[in-house]
This record gives C-alpha cells, structure tokens and sequence, in this order.
C-alpha cells in the first residue's frame, strides 16, 4: 500500500494535465491522472511516461454515479485513503457556441458543480489527516457576476449544501424560465457554476474545521486564462502556468489559510 497519493480529476490534457506533470515531480507519491475515456487518459500517461515521470491511470467520470462508486472502490482498496485531491474536471462552451442557454446552464452545472459536488462527498471519508482538497474554479465565478441579494446567498458563512443546491438549481429554473436576469442572474452558465463550486469549496472547509479534522485544507483557485482548448490560443499563459497555483496549494503546509480563493499563489478576493 503506498504511503502517499493524490488524484487529479480531468487531467488527460489542458491544464489537468499539465498539474498531474507538476505533481509527478513535487509530490512525494502516486498521483493518478484520470479521464472519462479511458484511451485518451491512457495516451496522456504514455505522454508523460515518454518525459520520464510516473503518474497511474484510473478512468474516472465524475457525472457518473456508478464511475465515482468504482474510483472509490479502488482508492480504498489500493491505498487506504487520500492525501491529495485536485477536482480539476469540467467543461465550457465557446463564446461563439450556439447551443440554447438553457442547455449551456444544465450541462454546466450537472457537470462543474454537481459533478464536483458528488465526486468530492464520495471521497472525502477518505482523506487522510493532513490532506489537502482543491476546487480549479475560475475568476468567471466570482461573487459580483450575480446581483447584490445573490451575492448575500452565496457568500453567507451559515449557508447550507441543502441551500447552495437549491441556489443552483433555482438559476436553471431561471433559465428555463427565460427570467434569470430579472433575478439577479448573468448570462453566463459556467461563471455561475464556479460561483457554486467556490460556495461548496467554502462549505467543506468549514465543516472539516468544525469537525476537528486534523490539518485538512480546502481552497478554491484561479489558475489564470490559459493556453488550452478551453480557453483557445490567445490566451496568456500556458497549461504548465496555470498548473502553479494549483499545486501550490496541494502541497500548502501545515497551518496555511483553509476556505479561500486564490490566484497567482496568494489569497484572492472572491
């Protein structure tokens, strides 16, 4: 049973994949790059086997209850518990995207906050003392894209994971409503979604100091407009760039800030 392990979500290519390249190097045990398609995540650990490094491959989609069931399974079979989590996994549509808003905001959200929401509640029985969790959100999700008594909502230190759902899916209802501006809403699906995964970020970091979890840090990170399919090529850092932040904080030490959101390795207002 290995000593250590961490496991990046989403990680075949983009800025996942270029975190699990970090990890392979600064974190001192298996790191585990998974991917919903299993020969694509394959194909990326062959990339990184070709640089010299060893991550492990596990498939893994976390819009999928029965693939977060099985990742589970493995985890605690193979290594007892987790010290490392980075839920990197999640998706965007183009700006120049036809699809129906009401169709962007459903995806968006099933995927990049309840998606998170359920893989992070599976494993998280499993960390380890000392482990750390990181949300890959965004500046799209921050707090003044939605109106002023949202922003109250979401940001309330006694807000609820009950509550926080209902939130989200009120902006759906929204949405399908055609009203969502009219009640405080953007026209942003996936900035809306990350509001939501930075909230949820704050719920777990509560509730782990509240527990008397020993040395369990959760923090929420930007990791900047990168270079990737997501982003396209004009932005203005590369994969690797936009891996710092991310991995900083996976390897934060021992009394570091829990519960917050950052960019450019520093605590960040939301």
């Amino acid at each position: 049973m290995s000593a250590k392990v961490a496991i990046v979500t989403g990680s075949n290519k983009g800025i996942g994949l270029a975190i699990v390249r970090r990890m392979c190097k600064e974190f001192s045990g298996d790191v585990i790059l998974t991917a919903r398609d299993e020969s694509r995540g394959r194909t990326a650990v062959t990339l990184l086997e070709g640089e010299g490094l060893q991550p492990k491959f596990h498939q893994l989609d976390i819009d999928s209850r029965d693939s977060i069931a099985a990742f589970k399974e493995f985890i605690e079979k193979s290594y007892g518990g987790l010290d490392v989590l980075i839920n990197n996994a999640g998706m965007a549509y183009k700006k120049a995207s036809t699809a129906p808003f009401i169709e962007q905001a459903t995806n968006s959200v099933r995927t990049n906050f309840t998606g998170t929401l359920h893989f992070t509640r599976a494993v998280l029985p499993l960390m380890k003392p000392h482990s750390r969790i990181v949300m890959v959100a965004s500046r799209a999700g921050k707090l003044n894209i939605v109106k002023p008594h949202l922003q109250n909502q979401f940001s309330s230190p006694s807000l609820t994971e009950p509550q926080l759902v209902s939130l989200m899916d009120q902006f759906v209802q929204d949405v399908a409503a055609g009203n969502h501006e009219a009640k405080g809403w953007p026209t942003t699906a996936y900035g809306v979604s990350k509001v939501g995964m930075i909230a949820f970020t704050k719920i777990i970091a509560r509730e782990m100091t509240a527990s008397g979890k020993i040395d369990i840090l959760v923090n929420a990170c930007c990791p900047g407009w990168c270079r990737t399919d997501m982003a396209g090529d004009n932005a203005t850092l590369s994969a690797d760039q936009g891996a710092e932040t991310p991995v900083h904080l996976a390897l934060l030490p021992a009394g570091s800030p829990t519960g917050e959101f950052w960019g450019e390795k520093k605590t960040i207002q939301w």
